[in-house]
Parts: structure tokens; C-alpha cells; sequence
């Protein structure tokens, strides 16, 4: 995975609330992960439209000390659990 992998959600995984523990969630296939608030931001510009880069760039906007590094670990570990999926692109 690099700067250039456009990532987006997997098959049957979304973005979601939950009310009673009042935090965003990632809804899969396979169950439920508690997000902070950091990674439903990361999440949300995933959309396989955009690579690493741009959504680095695109969250350094908003956020400050934004770290490719730990974008691309955030995005690495769920990729592995295949809640992200995406592909290089050119």
C-alpha cells in the first residue's frame, strides 16, 4: 500500500451512528468497529476516487499534524480485516 492507493469502503461495509454509545461506527459483514473520530474522518474521504495522498492532503486542510504514516496504518489495518478495499492508481 502507498500514497498512490486509492482506498474505498469494502463490499457490504458503511459508515454509521451509534446512538446508544454516541460514536461513529463501520458496519461490515462480519459485525461493528467503534470508531473515533479520527478514522470515520479518514473513512469518510475513502471513496476510491482518491489516493492516500489527496486524502492526506485533503484532511491536513482540516486537521493539523495529519500523518501519511499513520493514515496509510489506519487504512492498512482495516484493509487487512477487508473493511477498506482499492487499487492503485496511476
Amino acid at each position: 500500500m502507498t500514497a498512490a492507493w486509492a482506498p474505498r469502503l469494502g463490499r457490504g461495509a458503511r459508515l454509521g451512528f451509534d446512538h446508544v454509545r454516541r460514536v461513529p461506527v463501520v458496519l461490515f459483514p462480519e459485525g461493528v468497529l467503534l470508531l473515533n473520530d479520527t478514522a470515520r474522518a479518514v473513512l469518510e474521504w475513502c471513496d476510491g476516487s482518491r489516493s492516500i495522498g489527496e486524502i492526506v492532503e485533503g484532511l491536513a486542510e482540516r486537521y493539523t499534524d495529519v500523518r501519511e504514516a499513520e493514515v496509510l496504518g489506519l487504512l492498512g489495518e482495516l484493509a487487512d480485516r477487508g473493511i477498506v478495499t482499492g487499487a492503485v492508481r496511476g
